[in-house]
């Protein structure tokens, strides 16, 4: 097996995947970004890098007989003022200013460039993991209720709708209505916004109703920033009376997989992939 660069940004994404390669055998280098890696990675060896700094990045990298990376983990958009990039930095930077300026994606295909521009394979989560993603189906003991057919199929297609803007990729359909939509603040604190708003409209606990949704960017580029979905989805939810969860089978990861599933059986929320739609 290729030995893998992890380029780890926050949250629990960076850690699934470095136990997975550590149960697996396969060799492992982790790049922590400064101010997002979490501690769970200390122990894997590695190198802290900044953000900016990819000179330091790439040569590290090379260093450890890294032939494929993979990038995951939360990272916050940069101020580009306060950035200190090194000399390979410092070249990349108009670009990624540029690449800013048309969204998020335009800044993560820009970057996915410069690593391949350095002979490296980049790689997904979902292709590192093969069971991090939702398989088609009802994840768990919850199946949807028929009711919620058309709710899952608005709930889709308004999530691909905002991700064709760039916007988010989560969307909250009760009954035929839309509660909320994802931008920059996230999922949780859109279920969040949804739990605030009054219980006809979104179902209460005992009489669940409504879906989250969360669905890829149709032109994103899907080896990094695929939704995800974790145990504070399931519960956020389950605390707006949503009914469940559906996204793209292959395309939505699933962190803590066991946590997650055996958190919607017990708090009687579905979690369905389905088909992507064809191209």
């Amino acid at each position: 097996m290729q030995k893998l660069g992890l380029i780890a940004g926050g949250g629990s994404l960076p850690v699934e995947i470095a136990e997975h390669c550590q149960r697996s055998g396969r060799p492992l280098f982790v790049i922590r970004l400064k101010g997002f890696a979490g501690e769970g990675l200390e122990p894997y060896a590695g190198a802290e890098v900044g953000l900016a700094e990819l000179g330091k990045c790439f040569k590290a990298l090379k260093r450890a007989g890294c032939h494929s990376v993979c990038l995951a983990g939360n990272v916050a958009r940069p101020d580009f003022a306060t950035l200190m990039p090194d000399l390979r930095g410092l070249a990349a930077l108009p670009a990624a200013i540029a690449a800013a300026r048309q969204g998020d994606d335009a800044l993560l295909r820009m970057l996915v460039a410069e690593f391949e521009k350095e002979g490296f394979a980049v790689e997904g989560a979902h292709e590192v993991m093969d069971d991090l993603s939702l398989g088609a189906g009802p994840l768990g003991r919850i199946a949807p209720e028929p009711e919620s057919a058309a709710d899952i199929r608005q709930a889709m297609d308004v999530a691909r709708a905002i991700g064709l803007l760039d916007a988010g990729q989560a969307a909250v359909v009760c009954r035929g209505l839309v509660l909320g939509l994802e931008a920059a603040e996230g999922t949780d604190a859109l279920l969040a916004r949804v739990a605030d708003l009054p219980e006809a409209l979104r179902g209460r606990p005992g009489a669940p109703a409504g879906v989250l949704a969360k669905a890829p960017k149709p032109t994103q580029e899907r080896r990094v920033d695929l939704p995800t979905i974790g145990p504070a989805t399931v519960e956020g939810v389950a605390r707006a009376g949503l009914a469940g969860i559906v996204g793209e089978a292959g395309h939505l990861l699933v962190l803590d997989r066991e946590a997650v599933t055996a958190l919607a059986d017990e708090l009687g929320v579905f979690i369905l992939g389905v088909d992507a739609p064809a191209s």
